[in-house]
This record gives C-alpha cells, structure tokens and sequence, in this order.
C-alpha cells in the first residue's frame, strides 16, 4: 500500500471548486441517484480516448447514460469462458438488469487503438503479436475489420475506414450475446453505431436500411 500515492494536488484543486461552485446547484438531483438508483435510457459503448466527450455531446446529465469506455471502442464476442469479460459483463448488466433501450457504440476519429491494430496487421508492431500483450490480444477483435479495409492505399483513408469499420464489428459481436439478440427481437432494445470526428465534434450515424455511415 506504500505505492498508492495521495490525489495529485491539481485534482484536488479542481474537485475542491467543482464541489464549491457547481455541486450545490445539483445537490437534490445527487441525492435522488442515491436514494433511488439509476435508471439510464441508454448505454454508450465508447473509446477511452480522453478526448471522446461522451456525456458533454448527447448534453446528459449524471445517471443518464450508462457508460463503459475500453481501447478503440470494441465488443468482443459472446464468450462465455468462465474468465474475465469486462465489457461483456457491463453489456450484461445493462441489458439484463438497467433494462436500457438503446445501446451505442461510438467509435472516433484519429483513435490510437485502431492505429495500433493496423501496425500490427501490418507487422509493423512486433510488439503488439506478443502473445502477453494485453493491448494487441485485444485488438484481437478487429482483425476481421482490418481484412475488410486493407485494400484501401491511403493511410489516412485506411484508418478511418477501420475506425468505422469496427463499430460494425462491435455492433455484430453484440448480436452473439443472447440476451441482447432476445431483447432485440422482442424490440425492447435498439442498437445504434456512431462515428465522431474530434476535431469538430461533427457526428455520422450508421443508417440501418443500408448499413452505411451517414451524417447527422
């Protein structure tokens, strides 16, 4: 425990203001999430790149949107192993007992993961074919994405191909997991695919009658 440091001091700055100046305005509304629970409409599946503003975009206050952030945004499929599954479980949960409406999976522009998995394919990141790396055992997921874009020549084109490219791979994965295939059929759920371009924060949508990107 000797290796656990304190909260870096600008943090501690920056929740001590926010605790003074911004919190007392919404003190009932905290209180509430805490006596009555959270009852999210949606759950967004997006990158952990710091600078995907998920809540600030759809303009969602705190208990609003049920949100799991992992590297380049991606659903692994239904495998029920007996180990560690993280963004399966939090899919679980938010289907099977928030009972959300809508999931999205919000992919970006510029994303380093899916950088990363492009080098790999490419053979370009020994590093990351290392079979304890965690981060290219991940990317793992994408690689049937990376099949699909390959062909294109221009690098940029390329990534943002396989940036979008892989939502649809997510938005494939989930349909293994039974209990959000059910809810889908059932039409209690609907699944939503979203590409940002951080720069200005301009949205595309996949339109489901032609699985295409399309902007909003």
């Amino acid at each position: 425990m000797h290796r656990v440091h304190s909260l870096p001091e600008y943090l501690l700055e920056r929740y001590n203001h926010w605790k003074i100046n911004t919190f007392p305005e919404h003190k009932d509304w905290f209180r509430k999430l805490a006596t009555e629970g959270q009852h999210p409409r949606a759950m967004v599946i997006a990158c952990c790149d710091s600078r995907v503003a998920v809540n600030s975009i759809f303009g969602q206050r705190t208990g609003e949107l049920f949100a799991h952030r992992n590297i380049a945004n991606l659903v692994p499929p239904f495998t029920p192993d007996g180990n560690h599954h993280g963004t399966g479980a939090a899919v679980e949960y938010a289907v099977k007992h928030l009972k959300v409406q809508h999931i999205l999976v919000m992919g970006h522009s510029n994303c380093g993961g899916v950088a990363g998995c492009i080098s790999m394919c490419e053979g370009n990141a020994p590093e990351l074919d290392e079979q304890d790396s965690l981060i290219g055992r991940w990317l793992d997921v994408l690689r049937p994405g990376f099949d699909a874009v390959s062909h294109i020549e221009e690098s940029a084109q390329r990534q943002k191909a396989l940036e979008k490219e892989g939502i649809h791979v997510s938005l494939q994965n989930l349909l293994t997991y039974p209990f959000v295939q059910d809810a889908v059929d059932a039409g209690t759920l609907t699944l939503h695919g979203l590409w940002a371009d951080i720069a200005d924060m301009d949205l595309e949508t996949v339109d489901g009658s032609v699985g295409r990107f399309k902007p909003t």
